[in-house]
């Protein structure tokens, strides 16, 4: 199986560092965000990996070159302009000809993730837009107020809610891609929605291990904390 990393973003809640170098340049420890994903692809079976860059890509093609030296296969693709996190996509299968399902993610991802659970899955469900999720606790930071009528019930104080967010993280039959608009801005929360409505076969799988969207200086901080063992 190929997987697709969106690696084309221009990092704007990573400024300043994003001013000079791409977000997934940006290190983590002693690799670049993007060279943590690759060597956990290639430590599961993931042998071919498509780029599609956009935002300074000069610098991560200087960088990871065709892949060589991390014993995988890279390819690129450049986007003209930006596209969304689904708008390649259609543009991707064409180019490589892609016939077999392929992991699309985002490539400001630090996780520990089973890729090949994950394929299991898709393919027992016979899915045809597996959607890799994770639970997310969002604690209030005020006590919250319960009212019968005008009257205070209760106060709870900083409730924690519980919500299920997109991973950033999928697994997504090639068919599915020619439902893309052409060479147009273009989200996968779009292509989800749309594929829902013209019937197709949607599953929503929980990632369970460790998972870290890499957004802004805060999460850059815990991504260093995390590969640093602190």
């Amino acid at each position: 199986m190929k997987a697709i990393i969106m690696a084309g973003g221009v990092g704007l809640r990573l400024r300043p560092l994003t001013l000079s170098i791409p977000k997934p340049l940006i290190p983590v420890g002693d690799k670049p965000i993007l060279e943590h994903i690759i060597i956990k692809l290639k430590s599961q079976g993931i042998d071919e990996v498509i780029f599609a860059v956009g935002y300074k890509s000069e610098f991560i093609r200087a960088y990871f070159l065709n892949g060589k030296k991390l014993g995988i296969k890279i390819n690129y693709f450049r986007e003209e302009k930006r596209l969304g996190t689904a708008g390649a996509l259609s543009l991707i299968k064409k180019k490589f000809k892609l016939t077999e399902p392929v992991i699309v993610m985002n490539g400001d991802i630090l996780t520990e993730l089973d890729f090949n659970k994950m394929i299991e899955f898709h393919d027992s469900k016979k899915s045809d837009l597996t959607v890799g999720f994770k639970k997310q606790d969002y604690i209030s930071s005020f006590g919250v107020l319960k009212f019968d009528g005008e009257k205070i019930k209760d106060i709870q104080e900083k409730p924690k809610i519980t919500f299920d967010i997109l991973a950033g993280i999928y697994i997504i039959k090639p068919e599915i891609m020619d439902n893309i608009p052409k060479d147009s801005f273009y989200d996968m929360p779009n292509l989800i929605i749309d594929s829902l409505n013209n019937g197709m076969n949607i599953c929503a799988y929980e990632i369970k291990e460790h998972w870290l969207g890499i957004e802004d200086i805060t999460k850059l901080y815990q991504a260093n904390n995390y590969v640093n063992g602190n």
